[in-house]
């Protein structure tokens, strides 16, 4: 079977009869199987992904295909998917079916893409290495006896391990871009209400986004362009203008000016990283790019005030996972409290309890102005940060984890150290702009490392055409 660098050459393969569109989904069904162990899958539609494999290939005989006819898309289990389950890897919905269809998912389907799985994450999105789901922990397909990140880890390791053309995640406080980091691929999260986030599980609806992983950036701006805009079932999403992001990679002679803050490149980052990100800036700068020294002042406060934040979301978000309705229902329920209570307690997995009390405490009474009130104010601090730098630099350039993959297990013990993880990402969602991870380098292990690439509110534009500069020409 030909290879292909991303969907461009795909695409012409499949019109031009090189690539046959079935054999193409067989043998990502094939790969699948055959790299099970890495446990990236919740659920795989073998049938349904043959069946239309068929009526696309017909439609791109034809010439009468859409956007993204024959690219085959994994998403995660936290996006309903109708008649399909739809679980977000926790025990509570384990045997839940979807009665309708996201809309990023259906945007995706009306421009013929093919659905071949739903990926494993961290229950309800929350954690950092994919170890907290109900399906079991998804191993880095670079190393297996390393995470692949998360929450997003089964969509990362899907891409990273070639088990599909690009896959669906969603991010939270880096959950897109720290598995990509981990897994060596290119991770996107979009401005916050760029995409419907109807029909996504929520777990902080203030910050939750849909973007994708890839192995390409030429890949991730055209699933981007097919799933951004406005969607009526969604009052976050924007009205703004989908520019055409797949069209046009060329910055046209413009040098954009780089910004690098300090507050990231301080204590607690790895050498190797440092390292590998300082020599991509030092090309740049031989490129002609003008880096400029920037400060994001309020930095230090990132992790507390997002966990403050998102816990209290989540414990709000979670509260309708109560066994009265729909999902698992313990049979210790003699009354109503306590059938609320064991349900609750025999459904959720342990970080999702520990969020939901962390978040009830928060907004509880005699804490609410202590902790969710000042952690609100921190956060208008945080964007205000990114504001006044996006009035000096075009984008920013800064590590996406602390460290490469780390082993199975061994942050398990400690949430502290593993919240510590995210400390380079959560700004981005705090602030609701957009960034991405690109795959820079490796360590002497050969374990891949991530350079993040941050830009202003709904310039996604800018932000792809600078990180294919970086693909194409410095990397």
């Amino acid at each position: 079977m030909p290879s292909y660098k991303n969907y461009f050459e795909k695409i012409e393969l499949l019109k031009s009869g090189k690539l046959s569109l079935t054999e193409n989904v067989e043998h990502f069904i094939e790969q699948i199987k055959n790299n099970s162990k890495l446990n990236a899958f919740n659920f795989v539609f073998e049938e349904e992904a043959r069946q239309q494999a068929k009526v696309i290939q017909d439609k791109i005989s034809s010439g009468s295909h859409g956007k993204l006819a024959g690219m085959v898309i994994a998403i995660k289990d936290v996006l309903n998917f109708k008649d399909h389950p739809t679980t977000c890897s926790s025990k509570i919905l384990k045997n839940f079916i979807s009665i309708y269809t996201a809309t990023a998912v259906q945007r995706l389907i009306d421009q013929d893409a093919i659905i071949i799985g739903k990926t494993n994450c961290d229950e309800f999105a929350m954690g950092s290495s994919n170890e907290n789901s109900a399906f079991g922990k998804v191993l880095n397909p670079v190393k297996n006896e390393r995470v692949p990140g998360g929450s997003s880890g089964g969509s990362a390791a899907a891409v990273a391990a070639r088990l599909c053309d690009a896959a669906l995640g969603t991010d939270t406080g880096g959950s897109i871009r720290q598995p990509a980091s981990f897994c060596g691929v290119f991770g996107l999260k979009p401005t916050y209400g760029r995409v419907s986030r109807f029909g996504l599980t929520a777990f902080a609806s203030s910050f939750d986004s849909i973007g994708s992983f890839s192995n390409t950036v030429e890949d991730a701006a055209l699933v981007l362009e097919v799933i951004s805009g406005k969607d009526e079932n969604d009052s976050t999403s924007s009205t703004n203008q989908v520019p055409p992001f797949s069209k046009d990679f060329q910055l046209n002679n413009r040098k954009l000016k780089i910004g690098i803050a300090k507050e990231y490149f301080g204590k607690g980052l790895s050498s190797e990283v440092k390292i590998a990100i300082e020599n991509v800036i030092e090309q740049l700068a031989k490129h002609g790019f003008d880096i400029k020294k920037i400060n994001l002042p309020h930095s230090e406060y990132t992790i507390a005030t997002y966990y403050i934040l998102t816990t209290a979301e989540a414990s709000s978000n979670l509260a309708r996972f109560d066994g009265a309705r729909y999902g698992f229902r313990s049979s210790q329920n003699s009354s109503l409290i306590e059938m609320y209570k064991t349900s609750r307690s025999e459904g959720f997995g342990s970080e999702v309890k520990r969020r939901i009390m962390l978040g009830t405490y928060v907004l509880s009474a005699g804490y609410y102005d202590a902790y969710y009130r000042k952690a609100q104010k921190v956060r208008r601090l945080i964007k205000e940060d990114f504001d006044k730098a996006f009035s000096e630099v075009d984008v920013i350039i800064t590590p996406v984890s602390p460290t490469t993959a780390f082993k199975i297990g061994e942050k398990s013990s400690d949430p502290l150290e593993m919240y510590l993880s995210d400390i380079y990402t959560t700004s981005a969602n705090l602030a609701g702009i957009p960034g991405i991870s690109i795959p820079c380098g490796k360590s002497a292990e050969g374990l891949p490392i991530g350079l993040q690439v941050l830009a202003n509110q709904f310039d996604e534009l800018n932000l792809l055409k600078f990180s294919h500069y970086i693909q194409e020409k410095i990397l």
